[in-house]
């Protein structure tokens, strides 16, 4: 029996199990993980024979969960699974058969009827008799000497490491990796939902010429992933015999580059590690970044580069790459270089959508939850995916995805890890202490010693205790991340406020109209214009792709159409400061369109970003205010008209900029004359007056503007003209805001109503807003009260009292 050997079937399945025991994070491999492993190789008899009964690995799997014993501390084999191969061998050996497949492992799992294995096959309610005489059968052929297709490769000891892999000692490993020892090892993360793309490779890597693919996508979607998919199906069998034997090694230029003094140490080094690929020929080189090859290792008087030296090697087939660009560098380096280009085979990985995403993260949660010991929810998943689609827009799923589960758990690991305040106390006071000790002994004082020594192993004995308990309690309870702790990443990235993402978005839309309503008075049709149309961009019913919201603000001046931007600013977005203002009487002459999105290639200023295209990326969340738009150049509507209807805007370095978390506001003077105006007929209605002049004011903005512009706006806003009512109410709240600002420096002020009758009849102005009410409150007591500030006669703790009488104002100190 000790000349009995191991088909690679066989192998094959024992290399499986081990990887699943490492996946499920177990300790050990017993009969029911090799019954797994013989399940992952459709073409072997067992898998062929299981399935004709009904068992395959799909439905075994979801058996198989419930049998896994995550408290067993064996590291190998069970003695049942060392069992089943001895059994195995006690099989091929009386069957005289030189070898032990897989029908002879199968054939003794099923005859041990008391392991977990067979316990599973009578859940699934297999025909157990039926299946052992298949198998006795299919062994008795054997011993006959009909051919087993795995008898083709067989191997001395099933439980040991194949004789795969790259020796040592090989020129590779000093610059990079072998994925498929890693696949091997259970070290790679799981690839979900890349199937497609993963045959694509098998199908490029099996074809006779143009067999090197090149992973072409954005950054972040995957693309090394997909390898390491790869690398996971050679691992566990399941790729055509042309790749069966093959090794991903992945290799780093740059490690390769380092260290290189002399010209023509960096291509000798390449060139050792090629022809060593090309001798062990089963070797398929990983080539992250691969548009790096183009020009590396040239010199001024050479031009010969890591790209020159392999186009021979790939033309002739001596060599196999999988190379990995963005779709930028690819067109950038290797499409320039025809020779380059046609001897690799182009494959797209394109983002995942949301959904698929979703998935994504949830074949990754064990790994990141092992990592960092903490609990990740579906719903904290789910979040993730959401809102990176929604508010990290520069990025690409599913890797914003992760980074932010990840950073989500570790912020959760290390507040809940962080070392208790009486164990720092502690452990600086054994630090004095035996400072203390250390300076007795020198000086002889042993008495002394030993006292400080006593107390150095009581507060050990505490400091031991305590993190006993620590422990214990940490042990008990696992942290768990959720929704929120995923906002609160969110909110750190982007900055905005963590309460606008923990408020659900009904509650923060139903209030939507009264907050604008308390900042932005007299202005009730506008602000109701511009919620209503929130609200239906919010409500998913217009294209997701467009901003949130569109408008333009015309009517007279100072009527609230800035203040009513910079509410919404601070509604929508949490902060005053997200408003991002474009004062379009800078932008009329022609060549305006380049301060906005930057110079094209070959002018001056080609190298600095636009104003508009960069303080949109660096804010994407934010009002824009396009402020006075008539003012501006005809050839920045064209680029209005982008940014309105498709929620995007190419800058002058071809990156896209994203305005579909943006709402877009313009003002316009054009018809504010109007709004002032009464209609021609006498007796009509305040209605009557708005609708008149809304129409006129329409009818203005025709003229000024083209329809396809008008015709992208969500809504025309038009604002009328301040009551004195209305300016009652906005000088409430500048006095307001003044009483607030001396209060800071500890000085309290009254305002009167007789000085705020004043100073209303004094600043209001039907033509020209609220800005003269701003002049009059400034001149009539801010002048009064700085003099009387600087004079020293107004102090810090003084309580003020402002009045007006026959219409002077004064003050009265308390």
């Amino acid at each position: 029996m000790d000349n009995i050997k191991f088909t690679d079937g066989v192998y094959q399945a024992i290399k499986n199990s081990k990887v699943l025991s490492q996946r499920c994070k177990l300790n050990y491999v017993g009969t029911e993980q090799l019954l797994y492993g013989l399940l992952t190789l459709p073409n072997c008899e067992a898998c062929k024979c299981l399935e004709k009964f009904g068992v395959n690995l799909k439905n075994y799997s979801s058996f198989l969960k419930d049998t896994f014993n995550r408290n067993s501390t064996l590291g190998d084999f069970t003695p049942r699974a060392k069992s089943v191969i001895s059994d195995a061998e006690e099989i091929a050996d009386s069957s005289h058969v030189g070898f032990i497949s897989t029908e002879h492992i199968l054939l003794a799992i099923l005859q041990k009827k008391d392991c977990k294995a067979t316990n599973v096959l009578r859940k699934m309610g297999i025909d157990y008799d039926g299946i052992t005489a298949e198998l006795a059968e299919k062994v008795y052929n054997l011993s006959r000497g009909y051919k087993s297709e795995e008898a083709e490769n067989v191997y001395e000891d099933v439980t040991a490491e194949k004789s795969e892999g790259l020796a040592e000692d090989n020129p590779l490993n000093k610059f990079g990796f072998d994925l498929t020892k890693k696949a091997r090892d259970g070290k790679l993360d799981p690839v979900i939902g890349r199937n497609k793309e993963i045959e694509r490779i098998i199908q490029s890597l099996s074809r006779r010429t143009k067999n090197s693919p090149v992973l072409i996508g954005e950054p972040g979607v995957g693309k090394s992933a997909v390898v390491e998919g790869l690398a996971v199906e050679i691992a566990m069998g399941r790729v055509p015999d042309t790749l069966s034997d093959k090794i991903i090694f992945s290799l780093n230029l740059s490690g390769m580059l380092a260290g290189t003094k002399y010209r023509g140490e960096f291509e000798e080094r390449f060139q050792e590690a090629i022809d060593y690929v090309v001798k062990q020929g089963n070797i398929i080189l990983f080539i992250d970044e691969i548009h790096n090859i183009m020009g590396a290792g040239s010199t001024g008087e050479s031009n010969m580069d890591l790209a020159e030296m392999l186009k021979p090697m790939l033309a002739r087939g001596e060599i196999q790459t999988i190379g990995a660009t963005t779709i930028d560098e690819y067109r950038k380096y290797i499409e320039p270089d025809s020779a380059m280009e046609r001897r690799f085979q182009p494959i797209t990985v394109d983002a995942p959508d949301t959904e698929s995403a979703i998935l994504i993260l949830k074949g990754l949660k064990d790994k990141y939850e092992a990592h960092h010991n903490v609990i990740i929810t579906d719903e904290a998943i789910k979040s993730a995916v959401n809102l990176s689609d929604r508010y990290i827009t520069d990025r690409n799923l599913p890797d914003k995805a992760i980074d932010l589960i990840d950073e989500a758990a570790a912020k959760a690991k290390l507040r809940y890890r962080f070392t208790p305040t009486d164990v720092s106390e502690k452990k600086s006071q054994l630090r004095s202490l035996s400072n203390q000790k250390d300076y007795h002994v020198s000086i002889g004082e042993f008495d002394v010693a030993r006292q400080l020594t006593e107390k150095i192993n009581k507060i050990k004995d505490e400091l031991d205790e305590i993190e006993r308990k620590i422990l214990e309690s940490r042990s008990a309870k696992i942290p768990s991340i959720g929704e929120d702790d995923v906002a609160e990443v969110i909110s750190e990235w982007t900055k905005i406020p963590l309460t606008k993402l923990s408020v659900s978005e009904s509650e923060k839309l139903l209030a939507l109209e009264d907050d604008l309503r308390d900042r932005v008075i007299g202005q009730d049709s506008a602000v109701i214009a511009v919620s209503k149309a929130i609200k239906r961009a919010r409500a998913s019913i217009k294209d997701p792709n467009r901003p949130i919201g569109s408008f333009i603000f015309v009517g007279p001046t100072g009527v609230g159409k800035t203040e009513l931007s910079k509410a919404i600013a601070n509604v929508v977005f949490g902060d005053d400061n997200s408003l991002i203002r474009i004062d379009m009487s800078e932008y009329m002459d022609k060549s305006s369109v380049s301060k906005l999105i930057g110079a094209p290639p070959g002018l001056v200023g080609y190298d600095e970003a636009g104003v508009l295209s960069d303080k949109v990326r660096r804010k994407p969340y934010s009002v824009v205010l396009f402020d006075e738009i008539e003012k501006a150049n005809p050839e920045i509507f064209n680029l209005m008209l982008q940014i309105l209807d498709e929620g995007r805007l190419t800058d002058n370095k071809g990156k896209l900029i994203n305005f579909k978390n943006t709402i877009i506001i313009l003002t316009s003077n054009v018809g504010a004359n109007l709004a002032s105006q009464k209609p021609s007929f006498g007796f009509a209605t305040e209605e009557e007056e708005e609708d008149d002049m809304r129409d006129r004011i329409y009818e203005a903005l025709k003229r000024k503007f083209s329809p396809e512009f008008l015709n992208r706006l969500d809504d025309i806003i038009v604002f009328k003209s301040l009551s004195k009512e209305d300016c009652g109410k906005i000088a409430d709240i500048l006095l307001d805001k003044l009483v607030k600002r001396l209060a800071e420096n500890d000085i309290e002020l009254k305002i009167a109503a007789s000085a705020a009758d004043v100073v209303i009849e004094d600043g209001y102005d039907e033509v020209y807003g609220a800005r003269p009410l701003k002049r009059a409150i400034q001149r009539r007591i801010e002048d009064l009260l700085s003099e009387e500030i600087i004079s020293g006669r107004i102090s810090a703790g003084d309580s003020i009292t402002v009045y007006a009488d026959n219409g002077r104002i004064n003050y009265i100190k308390k």
